[in-house]
């Protein structure tokens, strides 16, 4: 591990792991989550002889989709070209991602005895992500790497849900109702987890990224009891590793705070909060991530002018209210119907800045 910690040392000098811990970037620091995907032709080319999964598992597929956004828009960071269930799937749950509903799984974890058959995940199952590391430290040059997982409770809503949901009501059902196998099924994903962003970090990834993306959905009571511990846990296990630990969820405003005890670095934020009042609710000390609206990215170049030059100033009141830092992204995903060139500009314009 010595190496691998040596070459993170050497790459504090990247914008985003500047921006993330409290250096000076040599500039604002910009990446979009779903960055490597639909909105790129160069990314439909390859998708359509190859399934989701598939090309999750392939080393080289990797490789490609996740250096396509950093060729053709100049961003800060690459992210990990992965989905939140491979470490599942790799773990053998049984399921797919089938295209326009999401990852569905073959049977629902909805009991204890569903839970207790749930296997852990070993390193050598998700080997193709170190691979695809390797080969991506070799391209991307002062280019940052942001390792990918799912918190525990997005992965444990797609197991007891079946699939994407619109309510959570077997989700909460179980938390609420039988607390202790909740508590069984979110230590063993956490366990999972674990050891995903493990080896990650063992292949040289510049910072982690923890997507809990559905935690909006829940009260900040809810949260608190029922979910923190455990995300805790995974960012406590991966402290040692020295690199910054960013944590996003969607609609999570009324969660900021709660979600910034954990034990992130980087706290992300959608686009609901203007980040110097996040970083109110977050406390001092940390960086923030965000917060373009990915919808403001259709309304002209007039707008998304506007709109960029304001998410840069709120980034700068951010820092005036404590903030370490502030990394530029969307406060969600790039739509798939986004122009890539309208991306490219506003990385332009966020550099120029």
């Amino acid at each position: 591990m010595s190496n691998v910690t040596g070459t993170r040392v050497h790459r504090s000098h990247l914008p985003l792991v500047a921006a993330a811990t409290g250096g000076t970037p040599s500039r604002r620091p910009v990446w979009f989550m779903r960055q490597a995907g639909r909105s790129l032709p160069e990314y439909r080319a390859i998708r359509a002889n190859h399934g989701m999964l598939e090309s999750c598992f392939d080393a080289e597929l990797v490789c490609e989709i996740t250096m396509q956004p950093v060729r053709r828009h100049d961003v800060d960071a690459a992210i990990l070209f992965s989905d939140i269930v491979v470490p599942l799937k790799a773990a053998g749950i049984d399921l797919d991602i089938v295209a326009g509903t999401g990852p569905v799984i073959a049977e629902p974890v909805r009991s204890a005895d569903a839970v207790s058959r749930i296997p852990r995940l070993e390193p050598a199952s998700v080997g193709a992500i170190s691979r695809a590391i390797e080969l991506l430290l070799a391209e991307l040059g002062d280019t940052a790497l942001i390792g990918f997982a799912g918190a525990p409770f997005t992965l444990a809503s797609y197991l007891i849900e079946g699939g994407p949901s619109r309510n959570y009501e077997r989700t909460k059902a179980m938390m609420h109702g039988d607390p202790e196998t909740w508590a069984e099924l979110m230590a063993r994903l956490a366990d999972i987890t674990i050891v995903f962003l493990q080896v990650q970090l063992e292949a040289g990834v510049d910072a982690i990224q923890l997507f809990d993306s559905w935690a909006g959905m829940l009260s900040a009571a809810d949260y608190q009891r029922f979910v923190a511990p455990h995300s805790a846990r995974v960012l406590a296990e991966v402290a040692g590793y020295g690199v910054p630990r960013i944590h996003f969820g969607v609609g999570t405003g009324e969660l900021l705070a709660p979600m910034a005890h954990v034990g992130a670095d980087v706290i992300g934020v959608d686009w609901r909060v203007p980040l110097d009042e996040a970083v109110r609710r977050v406390g001092p000390g940390k960086a923030v991530q965000g917060n373009l609206d990915p919808t403001m990215l259709f309304a002209g170049p007039e707008v998304v002018d506007s709109e960029v030059r304001r998410v840069v100033a709120d980034g700068d009141r951010a820092l005036a209210a404590g903030a370490i830092g502030h990394i530029f992204n969307l406060g969600h995903g790039v739509l798939p119907g986004t122009d890539p060139d309208v991306l490219t500009r506003v990385v332009e314009l966020i550099h120029s800045l």
